[in-house]
């Protein structure tokens, strides 16, 4: 725990960094920001980058390693793979040039596939053009893991003073606070200036109206790098996660939390993105994970955390797992005194990959109500399932596991599916799954439901005895109910 006394000496420390660390920042004009990596943080030589406001000279990037996982399926082992992530800030428009260092560039991807961006390749260089911020991933040789992350952001407005009273900051340079654990008042904001990195966790429990911001990074922070718990009115935008040990953002019992313009990379087991427990009136919007669990998961009781779920948006965003689900909804609750998770709209996202061998832990979008949870008003709208390693393109199911819960859930009622898209030849059928007749499946609609090109619909051209959902493929037990499969372009 940090004391505001020891807060006014981390505002003092932060402000001298930031007067020693400008002059070594790059010259750039206003319509492009760049950032120094401070020496201390490990770096990765695969990639090389330019970027330049049109008609002016070329600025690098630092690149940083970020540490993904790959679980061994023999021994359980999470082996640590090594990839590179670089971010820098724009407006108007900006070339970008890519060089990959260790070999010729045999084929280049450049992802999500939905943005449409198609490089100009020569040799082992890349170059292409960006008119509005985006989250790349730069994908050479079809190489998994040793890929390039490119963060191209809008420049910050309202960029506060750093001897701002209501401010923390953080400027360019390694930081840390006593203890490992920064505790943020009420009213107060936390600002991580590019180039800067925080190696503290940052919590935000019983307080309200505070935020954390900026564009630096939070780095192999104990226990987690961002906790909120008990408070509302929250604002987490603009910083990445790198390398935490635990999950990137615990949420508990959180009221009107936003999320914004937030990256987390992880390696390790139990490695989450965001986890929501109990929380209402939650707004996670254009987000970049690449997780070794779950990059977004959405849970009622767990620990200390008690209470409905409701009002959660998802929207805007990239998620990638290397373990585990993309998404993932209702596995935790309170048998004892039955919870539900209500309100839930996940919309216009890009699933890049999903990898998980465990038949029980499939699905990029995973509806599997535990715990006496029951489910229900959900929207999914408008998501790309791009082809990925190994997993289900949806499971629903209303489980009792017995690792995780003391009962099974309750049911999941009334969901729509819309606009879902995937493009690939990996996946496994998909489970829809109910546990008996009264914790049932009962009322899923999918509109516009497209698999390689082929729009899934009761209506299609089939043989008559064949089902819609043999063509996604889906496999759906007697306790899922009024299941639609229908066409509305």
């Amino acid at each position: 725990m940090v004391s505001i006394n020891s807060i006014t000496g981390i505002i003092v420390l932060a402000t001298i960094t930031w007067a020693q660390n400008l002059a070594t920042t790059h010259p750039h004009n206003a319509q492009l920001k760049v950032y120094p990596r401070p020496t201390e943080m490990p770096t990765k030589g695969s990639f090389s980058v330019m970027v330049r406001s049109p008609k002016t000279e070329w600025v690098p990037l630092d690149i940083y390693l970020a540490k993904l996982s790959l679980v061994n399926t023999t021994s359980g082992s999470g082996q640590i793979q090594e990839s590179s992530m670089a971010y820098f800030d724009f407006s108007d428009t900006v070339d970008v040039e890519v060089t990959y260092n260790p070999s010729a560039v045999r084929s280049a991807d450049i992802r999500p596939y939905s943005y449409g961006i198609i490089p100009k390749v020569r040799g082992n260089t890349l170059k292409f053009s960006l008119a509005q911020p985006r989250n790349l991933v730069i994908q050479v040789n079809d190489e998994i893991f040793d890929c390039l992350q490119l963060f191209a952001g809008s420049i910050e407005t309202n960029v506060p003073a750093a001897n701002d009273t209501d401010v923390i900051y953080f400027g360019p340079g390694m930081h840390s606070v006593s203890g490992g654990v920064l505790q943020v008042p009420s009213g107060k904001t936390v600002y991580i200036a590019g180039g800067g990195v925080l190696t503290s966790r940052v919590n935000f429990s019983n307080v309200h109206d505070a935020t954390l911001r900026g564009r630096g990074i939070l780095y192999n922070t104990p226990g987690g790098a961002i906790t909120v718990a008990y408070s509302e009115r929250i604002l987490i935008s603009g910083v990445t996660v790198l390398n935490p040990n635990g999950y990137a953002v615990t949420a508990g019992q959180a009221n009107q939390l936003t999320i914004q313009d937030f990256h987390a990379f992880s390696s390790k087991g139990n490695g989450d993105g965001i986890d929501l427990f109990s929380c209402s009136d939650t707004l996670i919007d254009n987000i970049f994970m690449r997780n070794s669990d779950d990059c977004v998961a959405i849970y009622n009781h767990r620990w200390d955390y008690y209470g409905n779920s409701s009002n959660i948006t998802l929207q805007n965003s990239s998620l990638w797992a290397d373990v585990a689900h993309p998404i993932n909804i209702g596995t935790h609750g309170n048998t004892d005194s039955p919870e539900t998770l209500d309100g839930i709209v996940i919309k216009n996202i890009d699933i890049l990959d999903h990898r998980e061998p465990q038949m029980l832990y499939q699905g990029c979008i995973a509806i599997n109500p535990g715990d006496s949870n029951l489910v229900k008003n959900v929207l999914i709208e408008d998501v790309r399932v791009e082809d990925f390693r190994e997993g289900q393109l949806i499971n629903m199911r209303v489980m009792f596991n017995s690792k995780y819960n003391t009962s099974p859930g309750r049911g999941i009622r009334n969901v729509t599916i819309r606009n879902l898209t995937y493009e690939g030849t990996n996946a496994n059928p998909s489970i829809f799954e109910g546990y008996s007749e009264e914790k049932s499946i009962d009322g899923v609609t999918f509109e516009n439901l497209v698999i390689n090109g082929k729009v899934i619909a009761d209506a299609m051209r089939k043989p008559t005895w064949y089902l819609a959902s043999d063509f996604v493929p889906m496999y759906a037990s007697d306790h899922t109910k009024n299941l639609f499969f229908n066409l509305t372009l």
